[in-house]
């Protein structure tokens, strides 16, 4: 019955035991879900095909495939390995693929360190980094080296400090003795103008200043929000500087310079 439809155009062979329907025009992810069917029981997308169907990189050539199989098939690049846990499997589009935390630490063993840091930067840019989860993933595949690995796990404890930085009272607290160190005039703090609440305000000169810290701004309705509210303050006619938590800490001679810039203007 299969022969018959293959050589009737019905059926058209993509790799052994998988077929297309009709046609062999698939989208991407119709080729993904092919490989993973046969490379059989247990495979699943990965490395850098996962990461495109998790749209947290641009998808390449090959298809990328795990298994704990030794599989061949063309167009597939097969990645052996020991079961996967199922905590580093999940379904995206009917497709079985590793999770974005597995997909991280496959990639940094393939990937330079200055791209694993920069593909985990644009990983927690785009609110898909769970840190709990990516740390899990690296304590399961621990033994694996490489200075992809180590960048992974560099940028993963960098996130981690800002992550459990100052709480936001805090961070009020830091930038209000970096105003007196610096001898400049205190604002009004938590102070509500039209209609929204500030972090500190110097109504005179119309300036506003707000501090970001991280866990209070680490999402996308949060900067939504943010962003929102500088558009009211700025129609109203107030300056708005936004400063986070590193610029406090680490830069306040920037943030100072800007304050006493705009309050003697």
């Amino acid at each position: 019955m299969i022969q018959r439809r293959v050589e009737t155009g019905h059926l058209l062979r993509l790799h052994r035991g998988v077929y297309a329907v009709g046609h062999a025009q698939l989208r991407r992810e119709g080729r993904w879900l092919a490989a993973v069917l046969a490379a059989g029981p247990g495979a699943a997308l990965s490395h850098r095909s996962a990461a495109a169907l998790h749209g947290i990189r641009e998808s390449s050539g090959a298809v990328d495939v795990a298994t704990t199989r030794r599989v061949v098939t063309g167009g597939v690049v097969i990645h052996r390995t020991t079961a996967l846990d199922a905590q580093d499997v999940t379904t995206r589009h009917g497709i079985r693929t590793t999770t974005v935390a597995r997909t991280l630490v496959d990639l940094a063993a393939i990937l330079t360190a200055d791209k694993t840091a920069k593909l985990l930067r644009e990983t927690d840019r785009m609110g898909r980094l769970d840190a709990p989860a990516l740390h899990a993933a690296l304590e399961r595949t621990s033994g694996r080296g490489g200075d992809g690995r180590r960048a992974l796990r560099a940028a993963l404890a960098q996130h981690q400090r800002l992550a459990t930085s100052l709480t936001l009272s805090e961070l009020e607290d830091r930038f209000l003795a970096l105003l007196d160190a610096e001898n400049l005039s205190r604002p009004l703090t938590n102070h509500r103008t039209e209609g929204v609440r500030v972090d500190a305000a110097w109504p005179r000169e119309r300036l506003v200043v707000e501090v970001d810290g991280w866990a209070f701004h680490n999402d996308r309705a949060a900067f939504q929000a943010d962003r929102a509210r500088d558009v009211t303050l700025t129609r109203a006619g107030w300056t708005v500087l936004r400063f986070t938590y590193a610029d406090v800490t680490q830069r306040p001679a920037h943030v100072a310079t800007a304050v006493r810039e705009l309050l003697t203007r």
